[in-house]
């Protein structure tokens, strides 16, 4: 094999795969990130020698030393994307492409080797093709495909690694919120920040997320869903939530959202709504949003509409705001009609239930 733009896959089908009377039993209420499929996908990488020893094989535990250097220096970036039932009876991806190319971008920041985007790309053809069977037909369920990368190299020393290994597992998935699709509750951390600028903040690595935890668990002790970061220099303007972009939708039809500054993830979902926004003659504005203008406008009613978007829980409506010294609500606390509206169109465009005029809808088959 070589480390060019295409590589030769090797298929190692699973010799016990899951009976599909189990499989059914798995899938009926499959939750989120719980289940796994049969099969996954493993790619190496040495310096000096590039990408080789593609596979598809059986899913399961992944040798690791000691010393392996992930586990030290946190060199590790991932990927987030959904495989659909098409309504033709197809397999369809969502802007596959964006996402291999937002990889090669956080490998680039965690100075980790490019992985060529049509590799990234056939990789997931390859997994999706060993475990079609496994894609939910409920109207809420997906594939939720995830593609990551660690440093594997076995040493104790700050570089970075030699070695590499690059993997995409796949999970039957139901609602990221349980219950289904209702207005959240965010917390708006006073104590921690996300990213700060010339940080990790643009590159999807594990590190971001691993440090919203301790915020997350403090969202949770207030009742709320999710968390909210302020940004980390003044502590005023807000950030993103611990996994999601974020818009105000405002009483004349504006939306407006935090630019993107090297302390926000360029969301894949977040610029698909800018253009469909744009696309319904909507003012779409990306500039800073203060937490005070914030609870301004939610209490003079300019403010009418507020919510999270990202891969997993695709267009959440945000219904209560809480912090150290009060809450407020946004609206009535329902789902707003341009945020449902919205919503709606994105997934019917995922789902092939819409005309396709972007070329966003990737064929799988």
């Amino acid at each position: 094999m070589s480390g060019g733009d295409k590589l030769d896959f090797e298929i190692r089908p699973n010799p016990r795969p899951v009976s599909a009377a189990e499989r059914a039993a798995l899938m009926a209420n499959p939750g989120f990130g719980r289940v796994f499929t049969d099969h996954m996908v493993t790619i190496r990488y040495a310096e000096g020698k590039g990408w080789y020893d593609a596979r598809v094989e059986a899913r399961g535990p992944i040798p690791m030393d000691p010393a392996t250097a992930a586990l030290h220096y946190a060199q590790e970036i991932f990927e987030g994307l959904k495989a659909y039932h098409a309504a033709d009876g197809g397999v369809t991806l969502f802007r596959p492409e964006a996402n291999a190319e937002r990889f090669v971008e956080s490998a680039r920041r965690m100075a980790m080797p490019a992985l060529p985007p049509q590799v990234f790309l056939d990789a997931l053809h390859h997994l999706i093709e060993a475990d079609r069977e496994w894609i939910p037909t409920a109207d809420d369920g997906t594939l939720y495909l995830r593609p990551f990368m660690f440093a594997s190299e076995v040493f104790l020393g700050v570089r970075p690694a030699n070695e590499y290994l690059f993997v995409v597992i796949a999970s039957p998935v139901g609602s990221y919120f349980s219950g289904g699709v209702k207005p959240v509750n965010v917390w708006v951390s006073p104590n921690y920040t996300r990213a700060a600028p010339g940080g990790t903040g643009a590159a999807k690595c594990g590190g971001n997320y691993a440090s919203s935890l301790v915020a997350q668990a403090e969202a949770i002790e207030h009742d709320c869903d999710q968390v909210v970061f302020l940004d980390a220099v003044e502590r005023k303007y807000v950030d993103e939530l611990g996994g999601m972009n974020i818009f105000f939708v405002y009483d004349d039809g504006t939306l407006v959202t935090p630019p993107l500054t090297g302390t926000i993830l360029p969301g894949i979902t977040r610029d698909s709504v800018l253009t469909l926004a744009r696309e319904e003659g909507r003012t779409v504005v990306e500039r800073p949003v203060s937490f005070a203008d914030w609870q301004a406008d939610a209490a003079s009613g300019k403010l009418r509409e507020v919510f999270a978007c990202g891969t997993a829980a695709v267009i959440t409506p945000i219904g209560g705001v809480r912090f150290p010294d009060g809450e407020f609500t946004i609206a009535d606390g329902n789902p707003g009609e341009i945020t449902t509206g919205l919503r709606q169109r994105l997934v019917d465009l995922q789902r092939g239930r819409a005309d396709d005029t972007h070329n966003w809808v990737h064929r799988v088959s």
